[in-house]
């Protein structure tokens, strides 16, 4: 009868404690308060963010250059928490090229991409990229060969979420987006935080910055692109969500009206210009003090001045 006593109390105490563990971490996961802050990078003006909850941190999208990607490194070492994820939007190296050195001041920290589709864009960017001499200024980010072992290994550090959610260690829930058609690059991103009433658009949205109309982006994905475009402006035009582009500062729903009047004048400009010169010229005075001309731009209108006059 004792020996049947002990262990009752033992089976009771045992869930006791088990359900009041299960309760404080519920509690843990309740207790929490979701903050977002931006990191701007130099290079092509494009944007870091990051994502606290108090307890862990996560960044979205990591810079365009190894320079940028330490001063990133240093801005989340002053938080004093510790970086469990590094989530990258889509397959342009302006917004992954930070990988490298942000693995390995942060080992524990997991890359990771929505979808299959965006890792295979991000391994197709990068060896075109070394194929071309872009990567030479950046070694470390050449992909992994025999031939260079010292490469970055994309295939095993790149980890796919396969979810439309991601939840921080220790709470709040972004919600992920990848299934739009190809528009400023083959799969996108976005991400909204109900807890922010933000929407993160990654590169659906610029603002005060030059688009990236450049190669891959043909009249097939500008189409695409307005088009969703205008499907964000009908979603979130009467609502006070906060929305984070790819480049430059948050702004409001007012902001997808910007962009599509930009691509806009842009294809106009485009269709009206006899050269690359009076292309950049006109777009230059639409836009005085938008950034990048000397790279986002140029390089928009060599490629659609280009398909022109192969027209």
């Amino acid at each position: 009868m004792k020996l049947y006593k002990y262990f009752l109390i033992t089976i009771l105490s045992g869930t006791i404690f088990s359900c009041h563990l299960k309760k404080k971490k519920e509690n843990d996961i309740k207790n929490y308060k979701l903050s977002v802050e931006v990191f701007k990078g130099k290079e092509a003006s494009v944007n870091s963010y990051l994502f606290s909850n108090g307890k862990s941190l996560m960044v979205m999208d990591v810079l365009r250059s190894t320079k940028d990607a330490k001063k990133l490194a240093q801005f989340i070492k002053t938080k004093k928490l510790p970086l469990t994820n590094i989530l990258i939007t889509h397959g342009h190296p302006d917004h992954y090229i930070g990988m490298d050195i942000l693995k390995k001041e942060f080992p524990d920290a997991e890359i990771i991409v929505p979808t299959i589709e965006i890792k295979k864009d991000i391994i197709g960017f990068s060896k075109w990229m070394e194929s071309v001499g872009w990567l030479d200024g950046e070694p470390n980010l050449k992909p992994q060969s025999n031939e260079n072992p010292s490469g970055f290994d994309y295939e095993n550090q790149i980890n796919i979420l396969n979810s439309n959610t991601f939840t921080l260690k220790g709470g709040g829930t972004l919600e992920l987006k990848s299934s739009y058609k190809p528009t400023e690059a083959e799969h996108l991103t976005t991400v909204y935080s109900k807890d922010l009433n933000a929407l993160f658009t990654s590169d659906f949205c610029y603002n005060g910055v030059h688009l990236w109309l450049g190669q891959g982006v043909d009249s097939v994905h500008i189409a695409n692109w307005k088009s969703e475009l205008k499907n964000f402006k009908e979603k979130y035009n009467n609502t006070e969500t906060i929305i984070y582009p790819g480049h430059g500062s948050s702004s409001d729903a007012k902001l997808f009206d910007v962009v599509l009047k930009y691509i806009s004048d842009f294809e106009s400009t485009i269709n009206k210009s006899e050269s690359k010169d009076e292309a950049i010229h006109i777009m230059k005075e639409l836009y005085p003090s938008w950034e990048q001309s000397d790279f986002l731009l140029l390089f928009s209108v060599d490629y659609h001045m280009s398909l022109k006059e192969v027209k």
